[in-house]
């Protein structure tokens, strides 16, 4: 019989050695790794007061492009044709974006913008669209209504639609509220290009 051995492991490390230069850009098939707004660590949220300062919605997203390939069954070297290998096919590379949002709800008791409170169940209203920044085309829009949420919360919400590799660069538009609380914006950018993970399949590394 043959044998058969899988590079995942090779794969993996490679894709992932590969995310600073991407931008963030996803190491794996499923989530890997994103880019956020505002930039920063795991806490760190845009804010804004009410105007009489006594509740605070704060807001953050992470945009996680979702590289996605196959993989195919390649035989093994000259000397060794019975072992065969599972490589990634850099034919099939593709996007599926998906989106992140958390946020956290607070009330002052007794102070303006001090000793606050994140407690009851809340609105709160999520919004993205991945735009085509050379024309401006819509590529994805999602929207979701989450009723009585917690005052700290995430929720990931898939994009539903597959991005075709090296079709130019993306702005990521996105917004969070909390109804009579206010809203919180942002943009980031986002390029499609696949060219780095066609270079980590190939085959001196795995050639293709």
């Amino acid at each position: 019989m043959k044998r058969t051995r899988t590079a995942a492991i090779a794969l993996a490390a490679a894709a992932a050695a590969l995310a600073p230069a991407l931008g963030q850009a996803a190491a794996t098939a499923a989530d890997g790794s994103y880019l956020q707004d505002p930039a920063g660590g795991e806490k760190t949220m845009k804010s804004q007061w009410t105007k009489d300062e006594m509740h605070k919605v704060e807001g953050q997203f992470r945009f996680y492009p979702g590289v996605q390939y196959k993989m195919v069954t390649r035989p093994g070297p000259s000397g060794a044709p019975d072992y065969e290998r599972k490589v990634a096919d850099p034919k099939t590379l593709a996007w599926q974006p998906s989106f992140d949002f958390g946020w956290a709800v607070s009330d002052s008791t007794l102070v303006k913008k001090a000793v606050t409170t994140k407690d009851g169940k809340h609105p709160i209203v999520v919004h993205a669209v991945l735009r085509r920044v050379s024309d401006h085309a819509k590529a994805v829009e999602v929207h979701q209504e989450l009723a009585n949420r917690p005052a700290t919360g995430r929720a990931k919400v898939p994009g539903g639609k597959r991005i075709a590799c090296d079709t130019g660069e993306y702005a990521v538009e996105w917004s969070l509220t909390r109804s009579g609380y206010g809203t919180l914006t942002g943009t980031l950018r986002w390029d499609s290009s696949c060219e780095q993970y066609r270079t980590a399949f190939s085959t001196e590394n795995g050639k293709v």
